[in-house]
């Protein structure tokens, strides 16, 4: 048995409602692993799940999809998902509720060997974004030589399907904000700025024709553009446009899509093996301390600098 601090939600709201407690973790079943935690990535999935308006049945919550981390203590019998694991070794667990927390009990199944050429704060925040810019490149079909138009390109999600699709052998071009111009470029992209006149832009970037859309921003603008460039709408995919797509016929991919679960889950060795060959990255913008979760909460919901935020305990 040992101590850990744990951020939960008491009530639904903003980051007020936030309250930091001390829980006993028992000692790891079979199937179980104790992971002391060095960094917990943050998403914006984190804020939403603590919203206001939701059933209060459900209170409180704890917060936090992922980490990464040290083997504190495995349960008997028990190898981590990438095969072995003694105390010590350095680790990502995804997908989890509770990261927020200076310590946690992950199934083991959860468990994977860390790259060791990310930090924990880069480790923590790859599996969410990465597995979720790998879905929207499997469901529209990208290829080798072919054009493939990234909304939020500067984004955390955004950024990953820019890294992804030019391992594919794709052509990228990436919208962004004129401040995070260069990094959408730095990644291999062709960044075109957002706003009045991005269809125009968007051609004039594109050596011929644009084949498939991912888009991470969900915005008006995003969508009119994506449908005027693409005409088949099986090639146009959103992470944030839902009610777009039940209007106008493209894919979306999330919680409601019930085959985007079962891919995530089966693609996280794979975008592990890529961040371990030096070919996927992720860039950090700020850390926080664990006990700043409310303050890095409210960072993450207005502007922060490039790249991902993470806690570390």
């Amino acid at each position: 048995m040992r101590q850990a601090r744990r951020w939960v939600a008491r009530d639904f709201g903003g980051p007020e409602v936030l309250e930091e407690i001390v829980v006993e973790l028992p000692d790891p079943e079979p199937g179980k692993a104790t992971v002391q935690v060095r960094a917990a990535g943050m998403n914006p999935a984190d804020y939403k799940h603590f919203g206001p308006g939701q059933d209060r049945r459900l209170l409180p919550l704890t917060i936090g999809y992922e980490v990464g981390g040290v083997i504190a203590a495995l349960g008997p019998e028990t190898e981590i998902a990438s095969g072995g694991g003694s105390v010590g070794d350095e680790v990502v667990v995804f997908q989890v509720s509770d990261g927020y927390s200076s310590a946690l009990n992950a199934p083991a199944a959860d468990v994977f060997a860390k790259p060791p050429t990310l930090t924990f704060p880069q480790a923590a925040n790859l599996l969410l974004v990465g597995t979720t810019a790998a879905e929207t490149l499997h469901v529209v079909g990208i290829s080798a030589g072919e054009t493939v138009l990234v909304h939020g390109a500067a984004g955390a999600v955004g950024t990953s399907v820019v890294q992804q699709a030019a391992l594919l052998g794709a052509t990228v071009i990436g919208t962004a904000g004129e401040a995070d111009l260069d990094a959408v470029g730095g990644f291999g992209a062709t960044p075109v700025t957002y706003g009045p006149g991005l269809e125009q832009r968007v051609r004039g970037a594109t050596p011929g024709r644009v084949d498939a859309v991912i888009d991470t921003v969900g915005v008006d603008e995003a969508i009119d553009v994506s449908l005027a460039l693409v005409a088949d709408r099986s090639r146009i995919v959103s992470t944030a446009a839902f009610g777009r797509a039940q209007r106008d016929g493209f894919q979306t991919v999330g919680a409601a899509n019930p085959r985007s679960g079962p891919f995530r889950a089966a693609a996280r060795q794979s975008i592990l093996d890529l961040a371990a060959r030096g070919k996927l990255t992720v860039p950090i913008g700020d850390t926080f301390a664990l006990s700043e979760a409310p303050r890095a909460l409210e960072a993450l919901r207005g502007r922060h600098p490039y790249g991902k935020l993470a806690l570390v305990p």
